[in-house]
């Protein structure tokens, strides 16, 4: 179905599908790309470079807001930085080694580790990084994020898992999601575009889906300052086993 088509009714069911994808994030730091695509595809089938182009406005300005003002960011930013870089690197080496995102294979395998992750998580299993292994193995670590992100369209493994490693703070964790899904998303956007493989067409109707999307996760927001410590771990958790439920189920059953 061409997006230039969209019936009304269309379109507020996809703004719908936006604000609860917004609400997801808000709550979590995570998951609208997931849950937007997720319900999209009963709504409003696209190839996969379409998809990811109609989902860049939304994700972008989300992950920008769920970052946080400059002021509070600026630390997290130069304590990540190379893992940004290394997001960079791997998605656009990826892009290159093997074209958009796609690969059912990979996908499973993601959605696999998410699943034994969160499993792990909500089991009160917790790993810690050192400073030494924070400071060789960080930029590694968003290599790899950047190939995966590059092989699925998903930015979550390992990066994800290593924040949460490096024992920061509930909101410092998402701050530094919200950074490194930012960085992701821009890099996944350059690749697309320079491979000529984005449908900018539905990159500019996502702007529509942006103010459902920021209401969503303000919505989202709010919820999650009522949640206690132990009430967000466990959402947190449980939302990467979902996410890896939903990989898993896609990449046996997407034609």
């Amino acid at each position: 179905m061409a997006t230039d088509t969209l019936s009304p009714l269309l379109l507020c069911g996809t703004a719908a599908v936006f604000v609860a994808a917004g609400l997801v994030k808000g709550v979590v730091g995570l998951g609208l790309p997931t849950v937007a695509m997720a319900l999209l595809a009963l709504l409003l089938p696209l190839p996969p470079a379409q998809a990811a182009a109609f989902l860049i406005v939304p994700s972008l300005a989300t992950n920008l807001w769920q970052a946080g003002s400059w002021r509070t960011l600026a630390p997290l930013w130069r304590r990540l930085a190379p893992l940004q870089a290394g997001v960079c690197l791997g998605t656009w080496g990826g892009l290159a080694a093997w074209g958009m995102p796609g690969g059912q294979a990979a996908t499973g395998a993601l959605g696999a580790v998410l699943i034994a992750y969160g499993a792990w998580g909500l089991a009160g299993r917790t790993l810690h990084a050192g400073e030494r292994a924070e400071r060789w193995f960080t930029a590694p670590v968003g290599v790899l994020t950047g190939g995966l992100t590059a092989a699925t369209g998903v930015f979550v493994v390992p990066a994800v898992p290593w924040l949460q490693m490096l024992g920061l703070a509930r909101d410092d964790l998402v701050r530094a999601m919200g950074l490194s899904f930012s960085v992701s998303t821009v890099a996944l956007a350059i690749g697309l575009g320079t491979r000529g493989d984005a449908g900018w067409a539905e990159a500019g109707l996502s702007l529509l889906m942006l103010p459902p999307a920021l209401a969503g996760m303000e919505l989202g927001r709010r919820l999650r300052t009522r949640l206690s410590p132990a009430a967000f771990r466990t959402g947190f958790f449980a939302a990467l086993m979902v996410l890896g439920v939903h990989l898993c189920w896609h990449a046996v059953w997407a034609r």
